[in-house]
């Protein structure tokens, strides 16, 4: 709730600042359902589901399985934005799951005993809500800061209803209040509108979901060194099979 007040702020900041508030009371206006489903997914249901799926896993699990959303977005664009799913595609599907099946096992992908089944759950159900978002958002034309703030400002008034009947009252810490502003800013702010704009410029979703690759492994090292958790060589070995099948996908993007 806090991340999401911090990051309704800064993008208020960015609309006063573009003098765009009268644009936001059209575009809210004129598409008061799609903006309430947006707003609805993300950030609402998205971090509900996304934080019980890091509730239930160790990080490096939980991390690794949600970075699989780049081949849930390239497949479900094939149904909705009504690009073409070539044989190139399954066989990298294949392999990236069979790499989240390493992850969950914890390196032995064919007795199928997961950690914490719920929450292997939970992090797949993440990538679809994730997915699903931007694709409905590829299909407006509305300026993308604009749609982005209107979804955050119609998802606070559920977010903080939603607070008030599961949680305690009580106000963080300053470190805590920090730790939302952070969260609130890049997790959940700015890095939305450069991943927004990416995407209703590109020609292809799955071209630019594959650039994901880059960030993962840093991910582990600062699991590790700031949550202090130990990293499996199983999750190392099942996060690059991910790798390698979003770079074959990645590859039949670029030729």
């Amino acid at each position: 709730m806090y991340a999401s007040i911090f990051s309704t702020l800064i993008l208020f900041v960015v609309i006063v600042y573009q003098k765009k508030i009268n644009d936001v009371k059209i575009h809210i206006l004129n598409n008061y359902k799609k903006v309430f489903i947006l707003g609805l997914i993300n950030p609402f249901l998205y971090y509900l589901v996304l934080f019980k799926a890091y509730d239930l896993l160790p990080a490096q699990e939980a991390q690794a399985i949600n970075y699989t959303w780049a081949l849930m977005l390239a497949f479900l664009s094939v149904i909705f934005l009504k690009q073409k799913l070539t044989l190139k595609d399954i066989f990298a599907g294949i392999i990236c799951y069979f790499g989240v099946l390493i992850i969950s096992t914890k390196g032995e992908p064919f007795s199928l005993n997961f950690s914490n089944t719920d929450g292997v759950f939970f992090a797949l159900l993440s990538t679809v809500l994730w997915s699903m978002y931007w694709i409905i958002n590829t299909k407006q034309k509305s300026d993308p800061i604009i749609g982005l703030f209107s979804n955050f400002l119609i998802s606070l008034p559920l977010i903080i209803v939603y607070f008030v009947l599961t949680q305690p009252l009580v106000i963080p810490d300053i470190k805590g209040i920090l730790a939302a502003s952070y969260v609130g800013f890049f997790e959940m702010g700015i890095t939305f509108l450069f991943w927004l704009k990416a995407m209703q410029s590109a020609n292809s979703t799955a071209k630019i979901a594959n650039l994901i690759f880059i960030s993962p492994f840093i991910s582990l090292i600062f699991i590790h060194f700031i949550i202090g958790e130990e990293i499996y060589l199983s999750t190392v070995f099942g996060l690059s099979i991910i790798i390698l099948g979003l770079i074959l996908q990645q590859f039949k993007s670029s030729k």
